[in-house]
């Protein structure tokens, strides 16, 4: 994909899609973060830090988001008339997980306190499921 080539992009093996890194310090970082084809992000939360997401192109980012009970379902994209959120805030100790809906989606994420492996922490689809038997289809589709 050109747009992975030209931005330098390369897997995020344990959440899905691709990725770049473009600023790390103690107290904020940031990537570029595309998800294409059926590729999707899995279902992960970042235990403590929040994370901002930003649309930059391609088809809307279907998420979903189970904060508070029973959870929602946001679509990040570039045009607020049709429901779309231009930029979105997951709080940290929620979970998540999205996928285009389209061929691919562009986004970046701003991770404050700065990202910590130790911080981040991928779902299990039947805890999860068993937790949020309402979201259990879309679940299934975005649990590794």
């Amino acid at each position: 994909m050109q747009i992975a080539a030209a931005l330098g992009l390369e897997p995020l093996e344990s959440e899905g899609g691709l990725f770049r890194r473009t600023y790390t310090s103690e107290s904020v970082t940031a990537i570029y973060y595309l998800v294409a084809g059926q590729d999707f992000s899995a279902m992960h939360r970042m235990k403590t830090s929040d994370e901002l997401f930003l649309f930059h192109a391609g088809s809307p980012l279907r998420m979903l988001i189970l904060d508070p009970l029973p959870g929602r379902e946001e679509l990040l994209g570039p045009d607020p008339l049709l429901g779309h959120h231009p930029q979105l805030l997951v709080a940290g100790g929620v979970w998540q997980g999205a996928s285009s809906t389209g061929s691919w989606s562009l986004v970046s994420t701003v991770v404050a306190p700065g990202f910590q492996w130790s911080d981040f922490e991928l779902g299990d689809r039947s805890e999860l499921t068993a937790d949020h038997p309402r979201w259990a289809e879309r679940l299934d589709q975005l649990c590794r």
